[in-house]
């Protein structure tokens, strides 16, 4: 029976990519993408040659049903996002849902995810990482938001764009301007940049830049202490 693969793809430098991910798609049938145009650069760099299907956030109910046709038919199917591992703050999870709802089987492809790729330079955090994603654009969701969580004592992940950086910067140190947090700037690309710091120190950073570039994953340190620390401290 025909399977659909769902692809990680990188981030950012295409030196992440798995092998398996390059042989999967070089095997499918078709390949499914949030955007066409972004796989086919990533397709053109691994000499691979597919059929490319749109399923972005727009369409995705719509390219869930071609999808499930080509399946149908015997075809293997390949999904990939932009970058990073569908269904994480990208379009993928509707995909899946339909595809498995019609009987046929979902395969992982892991690959890279910025939240991971963050966590893993970030240090200790606290016992339960809390993954937000993107946040409300709106002034007044987004600072009540970032105290809950905050208020919570766990660590926590966000996305945020250049166009916001400075306002979530702003929100976690007016919630708590002494607490620890990491932010990871074009991660894994040529001007790759990761600053550590307390939320204070990190938005006078970030706000008296004249131009800010790029996509930022930003890890606020958890309060609580995990057990292994804990038992550490003990003995």
């Amino acid at each position: 029976m025909a399977k659909l693969y769902v692809i990680g793809t990188p981030i950012g430098n295409l030196g992440d990519i798995t092998y398996r991910a390059v042989e999967t798609l070089k095997n499918v049938d078709y390949v499914a993408a949030e955007d066409t145009r972004h796989t086919l650069q990533l397709l053109n760099h691994f000499e691979i040659k597919k059929p490319l299907i749109s399923c972005r956030a727009q369409n995705e109910k719509f390219a869930s049903e071609n999808v499930i046709k080509l399946l149908k038919e015997g075809h293997d199917v390949a999904y990939a996002s932009d970058a990073g591992t569908p269904g994480i703050s990208d379009p993928g999870a509707v995909l899946v849902d339909f595809v498995r709802e019609a009987g046929f089987e979902v395969v992982p492809i892991p690959g890279p995810a910025a939240f991971a790729t963050l966590v893993s330079v970030a240090g200790s955090g606290g016992k339960t990482l809390v993954f937000e994603g993107f946040l409300s654009p709106k002034p007044g969701k987004r600072k009540s938001r970032v105290k809950e969580l905050m208020d919570s004592g766990n660590a926590i992940i966000f996305y945020e764009s250049p166009f916001r950086i400075v306002k979530l910067l702003k929100d976690i140190s007016d919630t708590e301007s002494s607490r620890r947090i990491v932010v990871g700037r074009e991660m894994t690309k040529l001007h790759e940049e990761i600053t550590s710091g307390t939320a204070q120190e990190l938005y006078e950073d970030y706000a008296s830049r004249q131009s800010i570039k790029g996509e930022f994953a930003v890890f606020i340190s958890g309060t609580k202490k995990d057990k292994h620390s804990e038992e550490s401290a003990d003995n």
